[in-house]
């Protein structure tokens, strides 16, 4: 019997954070709304001078102020040129009108799940790529039929009803041959789309597309290929592969080559082992390691807790911690530190990222903040005796930071003066901006420095709504 025909599917929601905040708030469908605000954002209830009933009102993208990016925005708003990555500022000079709403990850994800277990449901060979986005594998879901093409239809049409159900929102599917091409094909016929393509519909539909399409080509990569005269993966397909992998170096060059003639033999992968897991934030002002320490202690403890969370949530444990920073000039330092044993330990997290930051000069003022997670093993792989031992009173201690505010330029009320023994580096402690030595640099003085904390009493900060508010990677849904 011959090999059955290779059906593979790339299914992705569509605008999903902005679907899902429709869901909400029907009242702005069809209205231009932008995802990649701060709590502040919320909307608020107040009573309408006409009806007396309670009405909401929104944040509107022309009256922000700050450096936050667009997660995603709903298709009318992209009819203004708006596009997930942008700039929050640069887009409210494109849209001033549309309604900014903030970001809700746990949301987000618990749709995720919902619309994933949905397609399990019906095939069971699927690959994670996101929070909005997955593979399926449905070569043995449609099985020996006479027309595999027209037979997987069905299926997929299937899996929208079941994703819709579950949800009640809209995802967009492509089905080719292989990976590579159905990822293409699934952004052909968005919002709601199923583009299903035959080996013999690749030339029609895909080559004359931008080369940039092609998931790989970033945006470096497409200026040399334009500055080359190729600009559509038919003029990529075209070119020598040794003139390819001339210009751009054996193992590219190859690649290039093979995906513009829609070779990809990828399987679907149904479990991966990450590399790394990392959070950070991006501050709406800059912040100076001296005046802001408050603001920046508290941040950096809850980017090590909501570090630790994700990785007992995924139950792995780390062997290497790192910090970024990126400075006001731009300019990115990243510092690794490797443990003696594995960790998933918050407090061990905070005192590894402490030591990092120790190797850093904090003479500028600060843009960026992140703590990372590497060399990742799962829990169940490791001895007892390679792990590094929980924090004494961490887990206690942990609860116990979540009820403390940050008082600004001072210490947390309720804090206790620790003693002169109880400072970072002992087992009880944790390292704060205020334990750094005091740096030089521009920017006006900062308050007096301010007393060490004891690690129960590390203010969690989730988030400050001053200086800072967290944005995850700009999505990637359309």
């Amino acid at each position: 019997m011959p090999d059955r025909q290779r059906l593979i599917a790339h299914l992705d929601m569509d605008a999903f954070y902005a679907s899902v905040e429709l869901l909400r708030y029907p009242e702005l469908s069809g209205l231009p709304v932008v995802i990649g605000g701060g709590r502040r954002h919320a909307p608020v209830l107040e009573e309408d001078p006409l009806t007396g009933e309670p009405r909401r009102v929104f944040a509107r993208l022309g009256d922000y102020v700050g450096r936050g990016v667009i997660t995603t925005a709903t298709y009318p708003a992209r009819d203004f040129g708006v596009r997930s990555g942008m700039g929050l500022m640069k887009a409210a000079r494109l849209a001033p009108q549309a309604v900014l709403l903030p970001i809700d990850m746990d949301e987000y994800r618990r749709l995720s799940r919902l619309f994933k277990a949905s397609v399990r449901a019906i095939a069971s060979l699927v690959e994670d790529r996101g929070v909005d986005e997955i593979y399926i594998d449905l070569t043995d879901v449609v099985g020996d039929v006479d027309d595999p093409w027209w037979a997987v239809r069905d299926v997929a049409r299937a899996i929208k009803a079941a994703v819709k159900n579950a949800t009640g929102l809209t995802c967009s599917i492509g089905i080719t041959s292989n990976k590579l091409l159905s990822k293409i094909a699934s952004e052909l016929d968005k919002p709601d789309g199923l583009t299903v393509l035959r080996p013999a519909d690749v030339e029609q539909r895909i080559q004359p597309l931008p080369a940039s399409r092609i998931n790989g080509i970033g945006p470096k990569a497409y200026l040399k290929l334009q500055s080359f005269g190729i600009v559509t993966i038919a003029d990529l397909a075209a070119r020598d592969p040794a003139w390819l992998v001339a210009q751009f170096g054996r193992s590219y060059g190859a690649w290039l080559h093979a995906a513009a003639h829609g070779l990809d033999d990828r399987p679907v992968v149904t479990s991966s082992e990450p590399q790394s897991i990392s959070r950070e934030t991006t501050f709406e002002r800059d912040l100076h390691a001296v005046r802001d320490r408050a603001e920046l202690s508290a941040l950096f403890t809850d980017l090590c807790e909501h570090l630790a969370d994700d990785l007992a949530r995924k139950r792995y444990l780390s062997r290497s911690i790192g910090i970024k920073l990126r400075f006001d000039d731009f300019r990115t330092v990243t510092r690794v530190v490797t443990l003696p044993q594995a960790t998933g330990d918050a407090a061990a997290i905070r005192r590894a990222a402490g030591e990092c930051l120790k190797r850093v000069d904090l003479a500028r003022r600060i843009r960026l903040l992140g703590v990372r997670a590497e060399a990742l093993v799962a829990e169940d792989r490791l001895e007892p005796d390679e792990r590094l031992p929980q924090q004494a009173g961490a887990s206690a201690g942990k609860a116990a930071t979540r009820r403390v505010r940050p008082v600004r330029g001072g210490a947390p009320s309720g804090a206790a003066e620790p003693s002169p023994t109880d400072r970072w580096g002992s087992s009880a402690t944790l390292p704060l901006f205020e334990d750094l030595p005091v740096p030089a640099g521009p920017g006006p003085a900062g308050p007096e420095p301010v007393a060490p904390v004891p690690s129960a009493r590390v203010p969690a900060a989730r988030v400050p709504a001053g200086p800072a508010a967290k944005s995850p990677p700009p999505s990637d849904d359309r």
